[in-house]
């Protein structure tokens, strides 16, 4: 298995402390998914920039419900536990 060096919950710094704490505010926890891209804050952040834009935004033509049962379903497809 690899191994990728990240930042654990209450050690961020920075540009990514606020990127942390807006996860937070969310799910009440930092999830692995987020911790992989840390020690990049820019990268991550345009990364949530595009998860938000394509399965969060209320302006979207579909309902919130149905853009995640998409991407739930594709991460089944590709065999993905996000």
């Amino acid at each position: 298995m690899a191994w990728i060096e990240t930042v654990a919950q209450g050690e961020a710094q920075g540009d990514l402390t606020p990127i942390y704490d807006s996860a937070i505010r969310r799910s009440g926890r930092v999830y692995s998914i987020l911790r992989l891209m840390s020690l990049q804050p820019e990268i991550l952040q345009t990364s949530m920039g595009l998860y938000q834009a394509t399965t969060t935004h209320p302006k979207s033509p579909l309902p919130r419900w149905f853009r995640e049962l998409i991407a739930v379903h594709v991460s089944r497809l590709n065999n993905c536990f996000y």
